[in-house]
């Protein structure tokens, strides 16, 4: 069910793949949930590839101290990013410790191009080696960097089983980056995710599927997930569902007018959605994109 699972660890800054964590000793005990509830915080952020093309604050290296301290202040339990590059991966795995990294390069499946990577805290979630892994979104799923969707460059979906530590209850994330010019391309790029959703191993188990979609509400590539395909539900959409300022491609403008929101966090029908945010008041600005949050419990 895709590429092999390549967990970036400790070696992910020397360029080496490696299947263990932290060496930070065991995990902090985490109190029992009494009834049983999953609650998870959840995010997905857009956090804008290191380029010549950003002078100034928009500068990685200046920008990632707002990416930081916007990210604590947040304190997801699981979060996705897309467009970040192997140096901002890591940048952001060794300026939080607290979390684990997936994830692989969208263009060989080792370090090169774009990553869409999930970040999840080590204290709270054990990750299940044997069940993740990265998928082209292409007629070739399984072969890095594929491409055969009429968009001209890879886009992928990566995904781990973790199970909580205090109610052993387990669950996927999964997190995506569609192409943003073939809308083709995003109709069948949720066609492959839902299937593999579908055919998830503990298909018991409750999902979480972050992204840069590159498509507004009621796009039918959204449309698809959130219908009995996949029987997502989109978790800013049930909770805002007329809020006239929606957008999280902002283009550095900084604002939220508009409805181009194309960062979305789905969730297994059945979940209950406590909360759901756009944050947009950083400044200097993180990204190009606004991060999205939620707060959801699966009951």
């Amino acid at each position: 069910m895709g590429a092999g699972c390549l967990v970036l660890w400790v070696c992910m800054l020397c360029g080496v793949s490696c299947q263990r964590s932290r060496a930070l000793g065991p995990p902090r005990a985490v109190a029992v949930a009494a009834d049983g509830g999953l609650a998870l915080k959840l995010m997905t952020f857009n956090v804008r590839y290191e380029g010549p093309a950003d002078p100034g604050s928009r500068a990685w290296n200046r920008r990632v101290i707002g990416v930081v301290k916007m990210i604590r202040e947040e304190a997801p339990d699981v979060f996705g990013v897309q467009e970040a590059l192997h140096g901002q991966a890591a940048d952001l795995w060794a300026s939080l410790p607290d979390y684990e990294f997936f994830g692989v390069g969208r263009d060989d499946g080792r370090r090169a191009g774009e990553y869409s990577g999930i970040y999840f805290r080590r204290d709270r979630f054990e990750p299940d080696p044997a069940d993740c892994g990265t998928f082209w979104l292409s007629d070739t799923p399984e072969q890095p960097g594929s491409r055969t969707w009429g968009n001209t460059i890879p886009r992928v979906a990566v995904w781990i089983h973790l199970t909580d530590r205090a109610t052993q209850r387990g669950f996927y994330v999964f997190n995506t980056h569609w192409d943003h010019r073939h809308q083709g391309s995003r109709e069948q790029a949720a066609r492959l995710i839902a299937e593999r959703i579908g055919k998830r191993r503990r298909s018991a188990d409750p999902v979480v599927l972050l992204g840069d979609f590159n498509a507004v509400e009621g796009n039918p590539g959204l449309a698809h997930l959130t219908g009995p395909a996949a029987g997502m539900v989109d978790t800013f959409r049930a909770l805002h569902p007329s809020a006239p300022a929606r957008t999280t491609l902002h283009l550095w403008r900084g604002t939220r007018a508009g409805q181009l929101k194309v960062d979305h966090i789905l969730v297994s029908r059945g979940a209950l959605i406590r909360a759901a945010g756009i944050r947009d008041h950083d400044q200097p600005m993180v990204s190009d994109h606004f991060p999205v949050t939620a707060e959801i419990v699966f009951p």
